[in-house]
């Protein structure tokens, strides 16, 4: 009885991890002191590979996928076109890809994000990532900032983002960069950078960003995968190697959380943008609201289907 106790004490201290087998101690403590966790190996060679392939015949218009946003970094619009895989930096919402999707619903994967979100998960973010060579510009890097910026639900604790290497990630090819123990504090203003040479679409920065907070350098291997708080202050370097760095992600929330009205937050400017990028898209005269974009890019993953994340 006087374990049970001592345990129940011991649980009382978590605010960022849920009761699961899956997480160590020492793993469950080290997200709720960091707010990110690395675990080593956890995507087979044989599904990056699939990933990596099915990138590529997207790239080439081989497939179509509706919904799907592929975006060029901005050295590369403005730049002479280079066709396939090399002018695409990111694609965006690949949830209605079969193939791409598969990574969102790996057991090895799914399993992790129970420990933060539940048993009720809803996909709700999508990217593959191509970081470009950097043309001396520095376009490939990306601004500090947290991911609960882009986000109309809430509440942060019950979401996570895994993010998988797909080939070797490290400084000279601009890994990422994480302050440990931010995700404890609150959403920041952001702003777009003011960088000479410009910055891409959607990259907003922490404005007024402390550059002197100490900073963790994540390199990684082939298919070792972090999973990190939205609140956490991240980003990455440059890319100053002649190869493309690729990774896969997907930001997961439990299907319970429920979307807010950002109007009078400092993120409504965001709303308008993100509204003009989709009126360009589908139409002038579409109205829909910042809410329902993102519940278009959602995909349920594993539990129950009538909940707010998981239904449109």
């Amino acid at each position: 009885m006087a374990t049970l106790n001592q345990n129940q004490s011991f649980n009382q201290k978590f605010q960022y991890t849920l009761d699961h087998t899956r997480l160590t101690p020492e793993q469950r403590q080290f997200y709720e002191e960091n707010g990110f966790l690395v675990i080593k190996k956890l995507v087979s060679p044989q599904k990056l590979k699939l990933y990596s392939d099915r990138f590529e015949a997207i790239c080439r218009k081989q497939v179509q996928v509706p919904g799907m946003v592929m975006m060029r970094d901005i050295a590369i619009t403005t730049s002479e076109f280079i066709p396939g895989e090399k002018a695409i930096a990111k694609v965006q919402d690949f949830t209605h890809d079969d193939v791409l999707f598969e990574y969102c619903c790996l057991p090895e994967i799914v399993d992790y994000v129970e420990c933060f979100t539940g048993p009720d998960i809803t996909a709700v973010h999508t990217m593959f990532i191509n970081k470009p060579p950097d043309t001396g510009s520095k376009s490939s890097r990306h601004p500090m900032h947290q991911d609960l910026h882009y986000f109309p639900f809430r509440p942060a604790d019950k979401i996570v983002c895994s993010w998988t290497a797909i080939v070797p990630v490290n400084r000279q090819n601009g890994c990422l960069v994480v302050v440990p123990g931010s995700h404890k504090g609150e959403l920041l203003p952001h702003v777009y950078p003011d960088w000479k040479n410009g910055v891409n679409k959607m990259y907003h920065g922490i404005q007024n960003y402390d550059p002197n907070q100490p900073r963790v350098q994540l390199e990684m291997e082939p298919g070792d995968t972090v999973f990190f708080h939205p609140i956490l202050i991240h980003g990455s370097g440059t890319n100053k190697t002649k190869h493309f760095r690729k990774s896969i992600s997907c930001h997961y929330a439990a299907s319970d959380c429920d979307y807010i009205d950002i109007s009078s937050l400092s993120t409504k400017y965001l709303a308008q943008e993100v509204a003009e990028i989709a009126k360009k898209r589908v139409g002038q005269d579409v109205d829909i609201s910042y809410q329902d974009l993102w519940r278009l890019r959602s995909r349920r993953v594993k539990g129950k289907e009538d909940l707010p994340m998981s239904r449109l």
